[in-house]
């Protein structure tokens, strides 16, 4: 039987495999919709944000942190990026604000998890609920109006080959992270630490300081993440939230894929336009709109028994070559997501 390269393998890019059958299956039943640059254009920049706000995730997930505020981050940072355009910012400016207003966030939750010991989770949790609380005191919970800026719209909605520039944005933010994750002593420790916190701690890492810096760099993300969507959709005050379960979907389906088993950029890429198409897909056929929601629910509870599945077989491994006797050389087990 012919074998596909193990480059190429299912277990490293089922992923796709499985968007080129999409694209073949809803071809086939929208063949005047679906096939056509309009559909591509369109999952590009609508996803990229999403993309975005992923990777903004995968930084503190990689050191076993997790990061539930970026959504509420991003939005009061959209909100925010509004507000001082309308009073005459200049757009630049503006971005910078916003972004800082995500690490000024992000440091903040590094604070309380780092210094008050209180787990990532039920501190992103809480700061998320109060970012969204002191964004209603600053908005009235109206929402601002949309800003009539043409450099400010420029700045996401010019077009590169057809593609809005906010595909750019998130193309360069995703090397960028690539790189560091997986080309310098910083994501090395990262990796370290959410395999083993106390072994990456007895080796020399500063646990605490990584942990913190992981979670400054997924608040300076989403903020400027957030100003990004300012400029390509306007004002929001909501949708924040709704973009949060499909970016913790991504990034759970893109750790079986490319490096399975670990939380990887290239991975949350591949997954987050997966998803898109098959969303996509299925609202053209059918128009219902709830699929969105349950494609991002399916898929996170299915990547993440995908992992904790491949986890279990590759523990069971290593404890039957501990059994038999034989060097553990191969007993390291990622760090499961």
């Amino acid at each position: 039987m012919t074998r596909l390269p193990r480059g190429l393998g299912l277990e490293r890019f089922s992923g796709l495999y499985l968007w080129a059958v999409l694209i073949v299956v809803f071809s086939v039943w929208q063949p005047l919709y679906f096939p056509t640059m309009a559909t591509v254009h369109s999952i590009a920049a609508d996803r990229s944000i999403a993309a975005m706000l992923a990777l903004a995730i995968l930084v503190p997930l990689a050191c076993g942190a997790f990061d539930l505020s970026v959504g509420a981050t991003a939005n009061i940072s959209t909100i925010s990026a509004v507000m001082l355009v309308n009073d005459d910012w200049a757009w630049p400016t503006v971005v910078v604000v916003c972004t800082l207003l995500g690490t000024l966030i992000g440091a903040v939750n590094g604070f309380i998890v780092v210094k008050l010991k209180v787990s990532s989770f039920i501190t992103t949790l809480g700061t998320s609920s109060m970012i969204a609380a002191f964004q209603i005191i600053i908005t009235d919970n109206a929402q601002p109006l949309p800003p009539i800026n043409a450099s400010w719209a420029a700045f996401t909605q010019s077009t590169i080959l057809g593609f809005q520039v906010v595909v750019v944005y998130m193309l360069i933010l995703a090397v960028l992270l690539w790189w560091v994750l997986q080309h310098t002593p910083v994501g090395r420790y990262l990796f370290a630490i959410g395999s083993s916190p106390e072994a990456a701690r007895l080796s020399g890492a500063r646990v605490d300081l990584y942990t913190w810096l992981a979670l400054i760099a997924s608040g300076t993300i989403a903020g400027l993440t957030g100003a990004i969507y300012a400029s390509l959709a306007g004002p929001s005050l909501t949708y924040g939230a709704s973009l949060l379960l499909p970016a913790f979907a991504a990034v759970f389906l893109g750790s079986t894929q490319v490096i399975p088993g670990r939380f990887n950029v290239w991975g949350t890429v591949l997954a987050i336009f997966v998803l898109a198409t098959g969303v996509k897909g299925l609202q053209l056929a059918t128009n219902a709109q709830w699929l969105d929601p349950m494609f991002s629910g399916g898929a996170l509870v299915a990547a993440v028994a995908v992992a904790l599945g491949r986890q279990r077989a590759a523990e069971e491994k290593a404890r039957r070559k501990l059994v038999r006797g034989e060097a553990p050389s191969d007993a390291r087990v990622a760090a499961a997501p």
